[in-house]
C-alpha cells in the first residue's frame, strides 16, 4: 500500500484543525489522531509549516519555482563558460 502524499495546502489545513481542535480542550495527541496523521508528522509539519497562511504558501511555492529556474540559467552560463575557456586554450 502506498502511502498518500499530501499538498502543502492540505497539511497547513490540517495542522489548523488540530489547532482548533486544541482549543476546545481537546488533548493534542487525540487531536493528531482525529486528523489522522501520526504525531512524528505532525511536528514535522508543524516545524516546517507552522504559522504559515496560504498566501504566504503561495508565495514559498513561487520563490522556490523561480529559485530553481535561476540555478538552472547559472548552470548553464557556467557550462557555457568552461565550454568556452576549453576552446580558448585550443583543447578541443
Amino acid at each position: 500500500m502506498a502511502t498518500k502524499r499530501h499538498k502543502p495546502e492540505e497539511i497547513v489545513s490540517k495542522l489548523r484543525q488540530v489547532e482548533v481542535l486544541v482549543g476546545q480542550g481537546i488533548p493534542r495527541i487525540d487531536a493528531i489522531r482525529q486528523v489522522r496523521i501520526t504525531e512524528q508528522t505532525f511536528y514535522r509539519w508543524r516545524k516546517q509549516y507552522g504559522g504559515m497562511g496560504t498566501d504566504q504558501l503561495k508565495e514559498l511555492k513561487r520563490l522556490q519555482k523561480e529559485n530553481e529556474r535561476l540555478r538552472k540559467a547559472v548552470s548553464d552560463l557556467t557550462l557555457d563558460k568552461l565550454i568556452l575557456s576549453e576552446a580558448a586554450k585550443g583543447n578541443f
